[in-house]
């Protein structure tokens, strides 16, 4: 397992680089305890961010949705977190942009909490490091959980609070011996993974779930132009979870996992496929431009 003792050098946190060991939050932190916060996934490659704007500016939607205001630009924050990899010696790594509201009360309600941000990046190679996951692909059950109806949360946000279902999801396929678990939305269509979005090959097309009650990965719609620009047709649909025994491939996005594809879920077996290794090249490629 990862421990985040001294990941890197430095942390920005509220305006300041400081030690990584120095960033602590309190305990009476309102993000703590109501789960009043918001985040990005982001990779720099050979010292580039992958849609560093893109990813500020959802930062920036997902903090309004849950009532909080970023005081930071989604320039300035690009400019902080290039000044991070630099002052960390980082040119390929991980970054994690995290926004919370702080300790001024523990009333449920949250507008007279301050708003503090933090942004540490690191070294993180791949999601499933200890799968070879272009010969045999991942392992996936079904989840317990489903993914909530638009009137129930702030689906559209990257809020923290929203993530504990994937959690639990992911627990349980970990301890059974899978990777990841595919969650069902509210309406049993087939949604997502504990983290990372869902695409299915059938007859030379990709088909993907509509992101209406879960995250729209920003991996995700730059799977669908890649694919698009490629000519491999794209359709954006309910997807009921017995069509998934009908797909010839499989395979999940996410700035975290990027392209993974996926051998079985549950008891149903896929191949890794040639539409799935295009997009993942071509992902490969463009990350690195």
């Amino acid at each position: 397992m990862m421990s985040y003792n001294k990941k890197a050098d430095y942390i920005w946190m509220n305006g300041e680089f400081m030690p990584w060991e120095d960033a602590w939050v309190h305990s009476m932190s309102h993000g703590l305890h109501y789960g009043s916060g918001v985040f990005e996934g982001e990779r720099a490659y050979e010292g580039k961010i992958f849609k560093s704007i893109e990813h500020s500016e959802r930062l920036h939607r997902s903090a309004q949705m849950l009532d909080m205001n970023i005081d930071y630009s989604p320039e300035a924050l690009h400019d902080i977190k290039m000044e991070l990899l630099a002052k960390n010696g980082l040119t390929d790594a991980y970054i994690r942009p995290v926004a919370w509201r702080g300790v001024e009360t523990l009333s449920v309600a949250s507008h007279q909490c301050s708003v503090n941000i933090a942004i540490a990046a690191w070294e993180w190679g791949s999601y499933f490091s200890a799968v070879n996951i272009f010969e045999s692909g991942l392992k996936l059950i079904w989840a317990d959980w489903v993914r909530p109806a638009p009137t129930m949360a702030p689906v559209a946000a990257k809020a923290s609070g929203l993530y504990i279902i994937g959690s639990l999801s992911k627990n349980k396929a970990e301890q059974q011996g899978y990777h990841d678990a595919l969650m069902l939305d509210y309406r049993g269509y087939v949604a997502e993974c504990s983290g990372a979005n869902f695409f299915m090959v059938q007859n030379g097309e990709i088909h993907t779930p509509i992101a209406d009650c879960f995250l729209d990965g920003i991996t995700r719609r730059s799977v669908i132009e890649i694919a698009r620009n490629k000519n491999i047709p794209v359709i954006e649909r309910h997807i009921l979870p017995d069509e998934i025994n009908a797909a010839d491939e499989i395979f999940i996005t996410g700035t975290a996992v990027e392209i993974c594809p996926v051998g079985q879920i549950g008891e149903q077996h896929f191949q890794v496929g040639a539409i799935t290794k295009i997009i993942a090249d071509e992902y490969a490629a463009w990350v690195r431009r």
